[in-house]
């Protein structure tokens, strides 16, 4: 019985690009895998059948062979799509699969199949944590820290190999150096980390004594740190590379510094703006005056209160708050006053205050004169109601 054309199984032109043939392949694949067609055996005879064309077409030596002479390019056997040739790449191919299947899930042997190109065994040292705690006048001016943290760092003995002076590691035999090995059964490629290096692809006959074959050693290092002005609570500040070392010569990870401030005595912060809350006497309150308040950069200024001020009165003091982190924005200070009621009163003040009160009238206080005035109001119309 003679073969079906390979473009003609995958529902493609002769002219088709390797990324249509793909799309193609899989969607058929999808349809026809004998899990979702349990039992059915001209769905698995299919399913082998856009295989045996998908491993031909998508190599580009056996596509020009088999342009030019067809099925006879491969009738001797050698290298036959679906032979004993084709095992890594089925596996490749059944992962892409299960990559459609169960989604991303099969992270592990992904990388490790499309990390062919990178040294098999170096791993990625791990990203670091390092809390700062600085001073909102630190925050406002910027400054240069000097942080110290415990972190793993290259062996400088074996230089990371992990293997004495004077010798080095040898691929592993199991895994010819790669790393994970393989396993076919069936229509199925299962993928592991090699039993005999763990992973590495390689093996430490003679370990270095310094790091004992690991390739990096525990060490306190010294780090300088550039706080720019304006920083907020809970930034993150990404140092590249200043994490620890890789594994066996593996790339170093981050170090990721978050900053805190400190509560400060005078200020509240909100974004780029200060808020200042100070207290002022009655009788500046009532008429008039002026007072002195602090200002972030360690100076101060003059606010004038003027007559009958009163309590949550907020007045603005421009270009007096924190910079705009990287811009040329300053925010602006705000100072909120309360009025304070006098305690510890002598004599002669309680005197001087009855006959203030005394004289006092609705035009003195006429906050308190209208809502006692709505008050008396909003009570006899429960009073009118009730009589009726």
């Amino acid at each position: 019985m003679s073969k079906r054309d390979y473009y003609e199984i995958l529902g493609v032109a002769k002219t088709a690009s390797d990324g249509e043939m793909k799309v193609a392949f899989r969607k058929l694949a999808m349809t026809y895998h004998p899990d979702r067609n349990p039992g059915n055996t001209d769905a698995e005879i299919k399913f082998k059948e856009i295989n045996e064309a998908y491993q031909c077409l998508s190599d580009s030596q056996k596509r020009a062979a088999y342009d030019r002479f067809g099925h006879a390019a491969f009738s001797q056997g050698a290298g036959q799509p679906g032979g004993p040739g084709f095992g890594n790449e089925f596996g490749d191919f059944m992962s892409d699969i299960f990559d459609n299947f169960f989604g991303d899930g099969r992270g592990g042997a992904q990388q490790a199949r499309g990390g062919r190109t990178a040294a098999p065994g170096r791993e990625r040292g791990a990203d670091l944590r390092y809390s700062l705690e600085i001073s909102l006048e630190e925050a406002f001016t910027g400054k240069a820290e000097t942080i110290r943290i415990p972190t793993s760092i290259t062996c400088e003995t074996c230089a990371g190999t992990g293997a004495k002076p004077g010798s080095k590691p040898r691929a592993c035999q199991t895994c010819g150096g790669y790393g994970r090995v393989r396993a076919a059964q069936g229509f199925f490629a299962i993928e592991r980390t090699c039993p005999n290096c763990h992973g590495r692809g390689e093996i430490v006959d003679d370990p270095c004594a310094t790091c004992a074959g690991a390739g990096r050693v525990n060490r306190e290092r010294t780090l300088a740190i550039n706080v720019p002005a304006g920083v907020d609570d809970g930034l993150r500040i990404r140092l590249a590379g200043e994490g620890e070392s890789g594994l066996r010569g593996g790339p170093s990870g981050d170090l990721y510094v978050f900053l805190s401030i400190k509560p400060h005595e005078f200020f509240q912060r909100d974004g780029a703006d200060l808020f200042c809350r100070v207290p002022i006497s009655m009788v500046t309150a009532a008429l008039s005056g002026e007072i002195t308040v602090p200002v972030i950069d360690g100076s101060q200024t003059q606010v004038r209160i003027p007559a009958g001020t009163q309590t949550a009165k907020q007045f603005r003091i421009k270009g007096k708050g924190m910079p705009v982190l990287r811009a040329r924005e300053v925010g602006d200070l705000y100072i909120q006053v309360f009025v304070e009621t006098p305690q510890n009163l002598t004599k002669r003040q309680r005197e001087l205050l009855q006959e203030f009160d005394r004289t006092a009238s609705d035009e003195t206080h006429p906050e308190s004169a209208g809502f006692f005035s709505k008050m008396r109001d909003f009570l006899g119309g429960f009073g009118g109601a009730a009589r009726q």
